[in-house]
């Protein structure tokens, strides 16, 4: 899957823009300020029906304007081409497929889009919750399955949450049962995700790293070696009391370990920024080995690595074969670009792009 044709409509400073990008990559230059990281927002728009940079839409929207609209083509590895359309107000989201409603899941499928951006390395040393989302994420995009049992989990977890704050409790075996059932399933999932993303995790970070050992270490969310369904009763005094269910997969977690050690405690914040490029790349490679291709954007990422560090990116990401859009100040920082083919370049200034010399490989 790549994106064949872009159309942005009144998103932040870009009031109208048309692109026809590159299968392979893209590079966006600009100055601080001109649009670039806009640009990327709107593809995450398009795939995720909403922004990595705001959580209200309506500061996304151009200041002048009611809505926005980020529309555009999709080729498919078979060579299908899917027409995609959303409309955001702030208020209402209109989501279109091949001119049918859709849902937010339909548009996720439709575009697979993976951002990494200067604070992505948060997902190795912040808080957990930003790494479920990342193993959830990389689920959805190849288990079928996943989605359903994962909305059940949530939708149980919400009323057993619920029937605790009221002391209502009569009923709370029965939805016990339900959680552990569901919660057992979502769990499974994401440690049979995390065996399959270590070896290539392994691979990538030795790639840019040179750690004799590294391991991604799974945690459920309960004492695994107890009984789910008597952690939950052992567990019960507490959760009435508090209102809320400590144990479960929304509390999940993993952590990287080098040479068997948390990695967030000892090595170098610019180690802990390759392993977190090691990280997102294995979770691209492995949704592509299922005959799916995801799109990555890369926002300003460059200002963080060093000049044979942005080589070996660029080079990895060439190599993948996937479709990318990377952000930039200078052309420049991505060094000799005429050994790579199928690369665009396209030029943001005052929201206005424009698409460069296209780069041909030197013969």
């Amino acid at each position: 899957m790549s994106l064949k044709k872009l159309d942005i409509y009144s998103l932040r400073n870009i009031q109208k823009a048309t692109l026809e990008p590159s299968s392979g990559i893209n590079l966006i230059t600009g100055k601080n300020g001109s649009g670039k990281s806009s640009l990327l927002e709107a593809i995450f728009i398009l795939g995720r029906a909403r922004s990595f940079r705001a959580t209200n839409i309506k500061q996304v929207i151009k200041f002048d304007q009611q809505r926005l609209i980020v529309s555009g083509q999709t080729i498919q590895n078979n060579g299908n081409i899917s027409h995609l359309g959303i409309q955001l107000d702030g208020k209402n989201s209109d989501i279109r497929i091949n001119q049918e409603n859709s849902r937010k899941s339909e548009l996720a499928y439709s575009l697979p889009v993976l951002l990494i951006h200067p604070k992505s390395y948060k997902l190795i040393d912040a808080g957990p919750q930003i790494r479920r989302e990342f193993m959830d994420w990389g689920i959805f995009n190849i288990e079928d399955n996943f989605l359903g049992s994962w909305r059940k989990y949530k939708k149980v977890l919400q009323q057993r949450n619920s029937l605790l704050k009221s002391k209502q409790i009569n009923q709370i075996n029965v939805w016990n049962t339900e959680l552990v059932h569901y919660g057992i399933m979502v769990s499974k999932y994401r440690k049979e995700y995390l065996e399959k993303l270590e070896p290539i995790f392994f691979e990538i970070s030795h790639y840019f790293l040179n750690f004799k050992k590294i391991k991604l270490k799974y945690q459920s969310g309960w004492d695994e070696s107890v009984d789910f369904q008597l952690v939950l009763e052992n567990d019960f005094q507490k959760d009435l009391r508090y209102g809320f269910t400590h144990s479960g997969p929304h509390r999940g977690d993993f952590s990287v370990l080098v040479n068997g050690r948390l990695a967030k405690d000892f090595v170098s914040r610019g180690q802990l920024k390759l392993l977190m490029l090691a990280l997102k790349l294995a979770q691209v490679k492995l949704i592509n080995n299922i005959d799916l291709s995801v799109c990555v954007l890369i926002d300003d990422l460059t200002a963080e690595l060093d000049i044979p560090n942005k080589a070996k990116l660029l080079q990895y990401l060439f190599d993948l074969q996937c479709q990318v859009f990377m952000s930039t100040t200078e052309l420049s920082n991505f060094g000799d670009l005429t050994q790579l083919d199928n690369i665009k370049v396209f030029h943001v200034e005052h929201g206005e792009v424009t698409l460069q010399n296209t780069i041909v490989c030197s013969t």
